[in-house]
């Protein structure tokens, strides 16, 4: 077993990408099943393979000069389709950890077990963080069952992070295939934050329809941020980007989604944004710098 250990370059790297999805392993597995693969593909209309491995991210970043967090994720019990190996990943990832940087994803459902398999791929693989979503995992977030998870997380000193808002995985398929959007309301996300305020959690994507209720959040809980995947940037809410601009300069991360937005689209609509000079390197890497411990940010 190798344990992951970042060999990422602060300095040189342009970029830190802090959402990417592991969407196929080396023995021909998918994350999803086909029928939502092709519904977020239809979705999202990208022009990109849709099952990048491990080597395929670290050959595209490693390429563009940037880092990226990648990740897949268990929702084994609420899709009912077998899960992707974290612990996989993060060994892959260390083969490549001058750009890439493994989280981990484990299955709310699973309780105990899922906290024990959460401190081991922390503790024997190094991954820095984990993903959650709630909407594919069929949870509440701020239900009291899971907060022992939370705790651990806590403890351990990884990040969470939790898609929020509208998801494109069963768009425009009968009832959505059962993926219930309420789980995803980032409101229920505050609980979580007030109650473990050392863990540090990211909320995914503008969370429309609630960035109103997103950005109240981030504003108010020292350990919330936001990144800024799933969207190209010209569709970012206004008051989002306002907030941005300003009070939330340091609680934003980019983030493309990749691969359903590549990171060169995002960068290309980015440019039609009013940005300001001194929030740019805030938000493409110093944030995620900060968030993940890794350089000298302060």
């Amino acid at each position: 077993m190798t344990v992951y250990t970042s060999r990422i370059d602060t300095d040189a790297i342009t970029a830190l990408d802090f959402h990417t999805h592991v969407e196929a392993d080396h023995h021909g597995h998918l994350s999803l099943d086909q029928e939502l693969m092709d519904a977020s593909a239809a979705y999202f209309r990208g022009d990109h393979p849709r099952t990048p491995t491990v080597d395929d991210l670290a050959a595209y970043y490693r390429e563009r000069n940037m880092a990226a967090v990648i990740f897949t994720i268990d929702a084994g019990t609420g899709l009912g389709h077998p899960p992707l190996s974290s612990e996989e990943i993060a060994e892959q990832a260390a083969a490549h950890a001058d750009v890439l940087i493994p989280f981990g994803s484990v299955d709310p459902h699973r309780g105990a077990d899922a906290i024990a398999q959460a401190r081991r791929l922390v503790e024997d693989y190094g991954v820095k963080g984990f993903k959650f979503h709630p909407g594919l995992q069929a949870f509440a977030p701020d239900d009291p069952a899971f907060s022992g998870l939370w705790s651990t997380l806590e403890e351990l000193g990884v990040v969470a992070l939790f898609h929020t808002g509208q998801t494109g995985i069963g768009a425009g398929l009968p009832g959505g295939r059962g993926i219930k959007l309420r789980y995803c309301d980032p409101a229920l996300l505050d609980d979580v934050a007030a109650d473990h305020p050392e863990l540090t959690i990211v909320m995914a994507h503008p969370a429309v329809p609630w960035v109103d209720t997103q950005i109240s959040i981030a504003t108010h809980k020292a350990n919330v941020y936001i990144d800024l995947s799933g969207w190209s940037p010209k569709y970012f809410p206004q008051q989002l980007v306002r907030q941005l601009n300003g009070p939330l300069r340091h609680k934003v991360l980019f983030g493309s989604d990749f691969p359903v937005i590549t990171p060169d689209r995002w960068f290309g609509d980015l440019a039609a944004l009013e940005i300001k000079d001194a929030v740019k390197p805030l938000l493409l890497k110093e944030n995620a710098l900060r968030v993940l411990g890794l350089g000298d940010v302060r």
